[in-house]
């Protein structure tokens, strides 16, 4: 069912009140202004809770999901918890009415996310991942010259995370360990360059790679390398480490027409990206839009708030939000098992569709 903004705003719950709530997910609601309103928040740390209320002005607290889905009502839940958690609190939210926007990871495995699905209905509610690096202004700029094919063929594509996290980042409990984080820098960190590539390339098809636990005590690994072949025939190189002091966000598409290239570290305006034109190539087909948006929870939002006012799904959504999961399952079935992975071999009877080091659940 539709949300329309002539009934007032959109309530808001923000369950989770740690840093990724405070520092993206508040900024991004308070940007839109009277169309949304932050009515609850939820949190187990009494002293944490209470702290995000009296900064933000929220006015009712909690320290659990469910009073708050039944005495609220709220329309719409941001997720902000440990990843181990986010799945049995979007079912949850689901079930009793409310539009999701769940952090990344949206869960630990591909037998979670279809769980999520299950519980959505046709015409909402739905749950959408945060995946902001496809909303920048730059992302779209490109996914039309794609659409449009004024760039050619995509053929190569390089794309690196390569981040630095020391040791006492390893600390938080859940941190670095299948079970609560579900996996190291290839889940957590390099996930969002990982989906922007597929926002751009398309559907992917074979991968084969390889992984390490080289220099943090983790049960994850701390660095993951990766080959993928896309149904469109284009190639691209892969890199997740968090053992990087110069830190880098990078992609790169080459296309017959020319080079397109993204460098950032957590996020990107237009002045991030680099057109280089190939040889045979007189006239630019790159042009920075007139608008500059910033990749960010902020350009997410308002995407996910007009899906809700015409009951459709939403952006990164059903099969858009599993797309980017299904790589990260294939590439660490490809690392521990050592063979090639096709997409298609990822299903319910494969241990990793459970768990994404394909250990016991």
């Amino acid at each position: 069912m539709g949300l329309s903004d002539s009934f007032g705003p959109v309530r808001v719950a923000i369950v989770g009140t740690g840093n990724i709530a405070e520092l993206a997910h508040i900024p991004a609601l308070r940007a839109q202004g009277e169309r949304v309103a932050v009515v609850a928040a939820v949190d187990v740390d009494a002293e944490r809770l209470e702290s995000f209320q009296t900064a933000h002005d929220i006015p009712a607290g909690y320290r659990s999901l469910g009073p708050m889905l039944d005495l609220e009502k709220p329309d719409l839940v941001h997720v902000c918890t440990p990843p181990s958690l986010h799945v049995d609190t979007v079912v949850r939210c689901l079930e009793a009415g409310a539009w999701v926007l769940v952090e990344k990871p949206p869960c630990l495995s591909l037998a979670e996310f279809d769980r999520i699905e299950a519980a959505e209905r046709d015409g909402g509610p739905y749950a959408s991942v945060v995946f902001q690096h496809r909303f920048g202004s730059g992302a779209r700029h490109l996914a039309q010259l794609i659409a449009d094919d004024a760039l050619g063929k995509p053929l190569v594509a390089v794309c690196q995370t390569t981040w630095y996290r020391d040791d006492a980042y390893f600390d938080v409990p859940w941190r670095g360990d299948w079970a609560a984080e579900g996996g190291g820098p290839t889940m957590g960190h390099g996930i969002h360059q990982m989906d922007l590539l597929l926002s751009l390339l398309g559907e992917w098809t074979e991968v084969r790679a390889m992984a390490g636990t080289l220099a943090r005590d983790v049960r994850t690994e701390d660095v993951s390398m990766a080959v993928v072949r896309f149904a469109n025939g284009a190639m691209a190189s892969i890199v997740n480490s968090v053992l990087s002091p110069r830190e880098e966000s990078y992609v790169r598409i080459d296309f017959t027409g020319g080079t397109v290239e993204l460098t950032h570290l957590y996020g990107y305006g237009n002045s991030h990206w680099r057109y280089t034109p190939a040889p045979h190539v007189t006239t630019g087909v790159w042009h920075p839009p007139d608008e500059d948006v910033h990749s960010s929870h902020t350009a997410q939002l308002p995407h996910l708030l007009d899906a809700m006012a015409r009951g459709e799904r939403p952006p990164v959504s059903g099969r858009a939000g599993r797309e980017t999961l299904e790589l990260v399952t294939g590439l660490y079935r490809s690392a521990f098992t050592g063979q090639p992975v096709r997409r298609e071999q990822l299903g319910p009877d494969d241990p990793f569709y459970h768990r994404l080091d394909g250990g016991p659940t």
